[in-house]
């Protein structure tokens, strides 16, 4: 009898962990897979900064400031940005504060910029030279005169085509300053001495090619010439008058307090990538290979800071 009731609570015990067994397997947790790594952010770099450059058109011309610009942006993460036009109107950017830094060739205009407030930082930092070129037969007969005035003075004399830019840009300016210093002391007029005297309201490289077109005289820088020599017929006539056939390319900074708007820190990062060793190196050989002689000098190379 016994025996019996232990049996039956044998069985039970077993059928009860039997049940426990089974509830437990239904509550273990099912493994889950680890978490996959979250991705690092891939840094976005700051967007660059624009700066606005009014230039003289022998710059844009001569292809220097597209050569130089790369290495600017890429150095100061930059977008470096330039109107090209004659250095009268580049000045008067300036004065309104439509820029932020200029790069110009007329001496008298730029002090009485500076003079006026406008701007600072004045840096010459590169150089070359006029040249009066014409056409090949020389009507006025001034190949290889080695006086500009004179030159200009037997251009007058004989009344041969002379094509003036017209524009008070350096290059006009230097034009009517030599006109100054001729024997009768006067600029011609393109009203009263229309015959022979044709102004353009253009730019450099446009000038020649009317000049060209015209088979007329023409001042001009020798970079933009040269530049643009394949395409003439025009010689050069005159180059060796370097006193007064100096071209000087200055840097100049706009007044951040005449004009908060300017970006002054990313203008001054110019001017100083403009006169730093790497940059100077560049610009006294660019243009070596392809003209036999570079289109600027640059006037601050092998130069250290005192």
């Amino acid at each position: 009898m016994l025996s019996h009731k232990v049996l039956k609570l044998s069985i039970v015990a077993i059928i009860a962990i039997t049940i426990v067994a089974a509830l437990s397997g239904c509550t273990t947790p099912t493994p889950t897979a680890a978490p996959s790594p979250t991705a690092t952010p891939t840094p976005t770099s700051a967007p660059a900064e624009k700066l606005m450059l009014a230039t003289t058109t022998s710059m844009q011309d001569t292809g220097l400031l597209d050569y130089l610009k790369p290495s600017f942006n890429e150095k100061y993460n930059a977008d470096l940005q330039w109107t090209s036009v004659g250095s009268g109107q580049a000045l008067k950017l300036g004065e309104s504060g439509d820029v932020d830094v200029l790069i110009v060739h007329s001496p008298a205009a730029e002090t009485k910029f500076i003079n006026d407030g406008y701007g600072w930082n004045r840096t010459q930092f590169a150089h070359n030279f006029f040249i009066i070129a014409g056409p090949a037969n020389d009507p006025a007969g001034i190949k290889n005169m080695t006086n500009a005035s004179e030159a200009f003075q037997k251009i007058r004399d004989s009344k041969a085509a002379f094509i003036s830019r017209g524009d008070e840009s350096g290059t006009h300016v230097k034009e009517k300053d030599i006109w100054k210093t001729t024997v009768t002391g006067t600029v011609p007029s393109n009203v009263t001495e229309a015959s022979w005297y044709k102004t353009t309201g253009l730019g450099q490289a446009d000038s020649l090619r009317m000049a060209d077109q015209m088979n007329a005289y023409i001042l001009s820088d020798i970079s933009s010439y040269m530049k643009q020599q394949k395409n003439l017929s025009l010689a050069i006539m005159v180059e060796d008058d370097p006193k007064i056939l100096i071209n000087k390319y200055d840097l100049i900074a706009i007044n951040k307090t005449m004009h908060p708007s300017v970006n002054n820190e990313m203008a001054m990062n110019f001017m100083e990538f403009m006169t730093s060793q790497e940059t100077q190196q560049k610009i006294s050989t660019y243009g070596q290979e392809q003209y036999g002689k570079p289109l600027f000098y640059a006037d601050l190379l092998n130069q250290t800071s005192s």
